[in-house]
């Protein structure tokens, strides 16, 4: 898992500005993370995918935006088409990953009328990314999960609201304890309401060979993997499947179609 965030100096420009400045954090940072991971020193292939979930909330419902992707351990390459696996422990140097995607952030904001709004400072700062692997791939997802189909707080963490003041649960990171904390009602609602996405606004997207135009396709990848662990592949001949007429749940005889009902002619006024 890689996790592109920003400087804290950047907040605020972003959450005024969500729509060209999440825009441009989606292509600054695969943009980056393809440019390292395609390169052969790393990985050996050419062509790297991953797809990546935007989140914006903390765990009191501050305001923290970030990406995290999911990346693959490897990468294809598309002349040779053979799959290069990279080391459990390194993916990309996470230093000259971090210095292309604030660079690449600032050439997507120059090319607005944005960009003087923006605290010069944070072109001075090291922007923070960080690249583990995470084991399960099936963790992962399971992680991921709650950000894609949820929104900052879901109702069963509020705990009560009372004396203008709305009370919920939350957790610190690295830490199963459950805590408790409280905010202003107006104060929650600001809160709530700067996790809100402009409409229309994909927070979930693919790069690589997993992107829509891409000409590698997932079966060629997942060949590639299985030849280079010196997995054996089996190939099934396509075989078109018999067709089978609906038949009695009860009696399992095979029914025959004799006429439809329309609904008008079951109900008609009158």
């Amino acid at each position: 898992m890689v996790t592109f965030t920003v400087p804290q100096q950047l907040r605020r420009f972003m959450r005024g500005h969500q729509k060209t400045a999440y825009t441009a954090l989606f292509a600054a940072s695969s943009a980056a993370l393809k440019k390292l991971a395609a390169d052969k020193k790393h990985n050996g292939g050419d062509t790297p995918g991953f797809f990546g979930v935007l989140h914006t909330w903390g765990r009191q419902l501050e305001y923290h935006p970030h990406i995290h992707y999911i990346v693959p351990g490897g990468a294809f390459d598309k002349t040779s088409g053979y799959w290069y696996s990279s080391r459990v422990d390194f993916y990309v140097p996470v230093a000259a990953l971090s210095k292309i995607f604030r660079a690449k952030f600032r050439d997507a904001m120059i090319k607005t009328e944005l960009f003087g709004q923006i605290n010069p400072i944070v072109w001075t700062l090291d922007w923070n990314v960080n690249c583990q692997a995470v084991g399960s791939s099936e963790g992962s997802l399971k992680y991921l999960a709650p950000y894609v189909f949820k929104v900052a707080i879901s109702d069963n963490r509020i705990v009560r609201v009372e004396n203008n003041q709305v009370i919920f649960r939350y957790k610190k990171q690295k830490s199963s304890r459950r805590r408790t904390t409280s905010l202003e009602v107006m104060e929650f609602i600001r809160r709530y309401l700067q996790h809100v996405l402009p409409t229309g606004f994909m927070k979930i997207r693919y790069y690589g060979f997993m992107g829509s135009g891409s000409s590698v396709t997932l079966d060629d990848v997942r060949a590639a993997i299985e030849l280079s662990l010196d997995f054996f592949i089996e190939h099934r001949s396509v075989r078109e499947k018999e067709k089978r007429l609906p038949y009695c749940p009860r009696c399992g005889g095979k029914l025959r179609y004799w006429y439809s009902i329309s609904p008008y002619e079951l109900w008609q006024p009158g």
